[in-house]
């Protein structure tokens, strides 16, 4: 019982952390009505400004500018936590004054997608103005002897003074909201922006001190958390927020005590399955710690029906339009031309960014399907990729099931996982949905694609994946000491093309119009007999399906899966791509192929300007923030406006012509 005592008092200090940043995103709804899935990769940064101070010198997170700005020697403890936490007040300043305030009155998606840019951001930033980024290691902070608690119970000091710290801070953000005028107002304003104005307060005032307070706060406890943990540019990015949001959630995004006690509760939660793991045979070694944030969101937004609270603003910006799909001759045959000549005109490194382009547009594809027609916001989609990739490897080189049956039954089995991470969406949507599918796409990633009795020894460089062959057929990309063959990339060709048409006859046929109908407004869509219930189970089939396809054929690319290839941050990057490209028509899917990280675009821009190495996830990030803000049509669906606003132009000078005629 002794070691149990200990393993959960040992995880009170990342059960601050987690409270903490829990504490940090109710401030940041509180104040603007974000859900800010970018908190921690924000304070990620502070942390590495501050241990970059205690190396003497101060990083600029300005690319352009000097790398950083050198002192000489260590500042001293007091002067680095006094920048990086001004660091940190003017980054939350800034990122609500150019990024949300733009946003206010925007979706629950544009929201979403300018969080998810903003993580890109900050973890390239991270990782270009860091040269030690995975070995970074910050002086002790806070006391670290060991205390005993009881008889042979000895634990190190410095978790319990971290609970101490978030505690008080929790107490007098408590008492801020419920005594200070300021507070009594922002509380109103998440209820009513007219209530705040009626105490005095501009509701834009009050969403920058919340902005600016949250970074603070999140970044003084991940700088005095940061000796405790491996420091990297995903601890608090990732490893953190996700129980951080089921921490909030069960505080509504409101209340504070609720958010301390679950984030702490998670954090000893996640120490015990270390104990337990050692001690209980049959539990599970992999997913069990990333496991449990998982379980407390599904049980807080499903079982128990917890939402996020409506604010009170009017808002007038509507979800991206859905084109009509148009099928013809001209839009099926020209791409594709183009596609094949430029596999056999040019060098083997244009048909690899041609390669990338292709399987990219599949994966939007399924983002098309899911979010674009249905308006369900998927986080999770490079997670179902991976479910196939994986099981890809199991049936073709275990079983030897063949081509084309194997990538078939592996998508297949992305579907069902497809589904089960959807099935929340019968009750919650938009930022909700978000959560619960970042949370899911992390558990599988970490249950399944670690996990080497499910995926078997990946140590040689990844589970194995043989070449599709149809009867003398062989369209793998190596063959050989043939490498880069233009067959894989007819293969890919034929694949999106088959997708493309598809997506576009769903979008034609009744069922696109039933999740148009859904998109719209699900109470209405039921109120005239649309089963709303099937219809967002077969927007998650289509699209988890859809993109266990395209898992496969990154499968079929790289000749092995690896869980690298299925992260978090490529399902992040997804849905930026299909979001920048245009997330509501097939024509998006293509341009967010062509404009993803290593594809055409990006490669062309090489070539003409020079290598922009890893700055290419950091324009992407960037691009995406400005889509979210000024084109939520996106670069296609951009393109699609202009074009109708010229024929629009034309049709009225002919018909002004044909009235001066008749004058």
């Amino acid at each position: 019982m002794t070691d149990y005592l200990f393993y959960l008092l040992l995880g009170s200090g990342a059960g601050a952390i987690i409270a903490a940043l829990g504490l940090g995103m109710v401030i940041t709804y509180q104040g603007s009505g974000v859900v800010n899935f970018a908190a921690g990769s924000m304070a990620m940064w502070s942390t590495y400004v501050y241990a970059e101070l205690r190396n003497g010198s101060y990083p600029f997170p300005i690319p352009g500018l000097p790398g950083r700005y050198h002192f000489g020697d260590d500042v001293g403890f007091r002067w680095a936590l006094i920048l990086a936490l001004l660091t940190a007040a003017i980054i939350g300043l800034a990122v609500y004054l150019l990024v949300f305030k733009p946003l206010r009155q925007a979706p629950a998606l544009a929201k979403v997608v300018a969080s998810v840019g903003l993580i890109l951001v900050f973890i390239t930033l991270v990782e270009r103005r860091f040269q030690d980024v995975t070995a970074m290691r910050v002086a002790p902070i806070l006391p670290r002897e060991p205390v005993t608690i009881t008889g042979n119970l000895t634990i190190p000091r410095d978790g319990l003074w971290l609970f101490g710290i978030v505690l008080v801070l929790a107490a007098v953000l408590w008492m801020a909201s419920k005594f200070l005028r300021i507070g009594l107002a922002t509380r109103a304003s998440a209820e009513n922006e007219k209530g705040a104005v009626l105490l005095g307060y501009s509701p834009d005032f009050l969403a920058g001190l919340g902005w600016v307070i949250s970074s603070v706060v999140t970044s003084l406890i991940a700088i005095l958390a940061a000796p405790q943990v491996q420091l990297n540019s995903t601890i608090f990015t990732f490893a953190f927020l996700i129980p951080a949001l089921g921490a909030a959630l069960i505080g509504k995004f409101q209340n504070y005590w609720p958010t301390l006690i679950t984030g702490v509760l998670i954090g000893m939660g996640q120490s015990i399955c270390t104990k337990l793991q050692n001690d209980i045979s049959w539990f599970p070694e992999y997913g069990a710690r990333e496991g449990i944030p998982f379980i407390v969101i599904i049980v807080t937004m499903v079982l128990l029906g917890e939402r996020l609270p409506e604010r009170g603003a009017v808002s007038s910006w509507k979800l991206p339009s859905v084109p009509q799909a148009r099928i013809t001759l001209f839009s099926v045959l020209v791409p594709t031309g183009l596609a094949l000549v430029g596999l056999f005109a040019f060098g083997p490194l244009w048909r690899a960014a041609l390669m990338t382009t292709l399987i990219a547009s599949v994966l939007a594809l399924s983002l098309v399907v899911l979010t674009g027609f249905g308006g369900q916001t998927s986080l999770a989609q490079m997670a179902f990729a991976g479910i196939a990739g994986f099981a890809l490897s199991k049936l073709a080189m275990r079983y030897d099931i063949p081509f084309p049956i194997a990538p078939i039954i592996a998508s297949l089995g992305a579907m069902l996982f497809g589904l089960l991470v959807g099935f929340p969406a019968l009750r919650v949507r938009g930022t909700n949905l978000a959560i619960v599918t970042l949370a899911g796409g992390v558990a599988i990633a970490e249950f399944v694609f670690k996990n080497p009795s499910v995926i078997g020894d990946i140590s040689t460089g990844g589970a194995k994946i043989p070449n599709p062959k149809l009867g003398p057929w062989d369209f793998g990309l190596v063959f050989g000491n043939k490498v880069s063959r233009p067959i894989f990339g007819i293969f890919l060709v034929a694949i999106l093309v088959l997708l493309c048409i598809a997506v576009a006859n769903i979008r034609r046929a009744g069922s696109g119009r039933v999740m148009l109908a859904v998109r719209g407004n699900e109470r209405a869509a039921a109120a005239v007999g649309i089963n709303v219930t099937r219809v967002k189970m077969m927007m998650f089939a289509f699209s988890s399906f859809i993109a266990g396809v395209g898992g496969t054929l990154i499968a079929y690319r790289f000749g092995s899966v690896s869980d690298l290839s299925y992260g978090v941050m490529a399902s992040l990057t997804a849905l930026s791509v299909a979001y920048l490209g245009g997330i509501t028509s097939v024509s998006g899917a293509v341009t967010a192929g062509i404009t993803a990280t290593a594809g055409v675009a990006f490669y062309g821009m090489n070539q003409v300007i020079g290598s922009m190495g890893s700055w290419e996830v950091l324009i992407g990030g960037v691009l995406l923030i400005f889509t979210a803000i000024m084109n939520p049509e996106g670069i296609a669906g951009g393109i699609r406006l202009q074009v109708a606003e010229k024929r629009r132009e034309k049709e009225l000078a002919k018909q002004e012509k044909a009235a001066l005629a008749s004058t």
